[in-house]
């Protein structure tokens, strides 16, 4: 398994990439790709990861439905992709100058 990150299609400012996850060779989904996760930053320049969802409304308040989620409901497996995802970013980042412009964008907006 392995990570891609791509530029933002949209101008938010808060998005530094778009990631997806792709399956290698010889892995039971081999061929395939999840779309739909996205390292963020906050408003006081922490960066984290959203996972793919769907937004909907209950009651009036937005709330999240995570397309992947823990078979054993334990937290600490999509913890394990966020810090994943995030490690590969750092690693990719000391290499993408497009990608190190796209955060100092960032961070001079807020």
């Amino acid at each position: 398994m392995r990570f891609n990150f791509e530029a933002p299609e949209d101008e938010d400012t808060n998005c530094l990439a778009e990631v997806e996850m792709v399956f290698d060779d010889g892995e039971p989904l081999s061929g395939l790709k999840l779309v739909g996760f996205a390292v963020r930053r906050d408003s006081h320049g922490n960066q984290f990861v959203t996972m793919p969802s769907r937004a909907f409304g209950v009651g009036g308040k937005r709330q999240y439905f995570d397309f992947l989620r823990s078979a054993r409901e334990r937290h600490s497996d999509t913890t394990w992709i966020k810090r994943t995802i995030m490690e590969e970013w750092h690693k990719h980042l000391a290499t993408c100058v497009s990608c190190q412009e796209a955060v100092k964008k960032a961070q001079a907006s807020s």
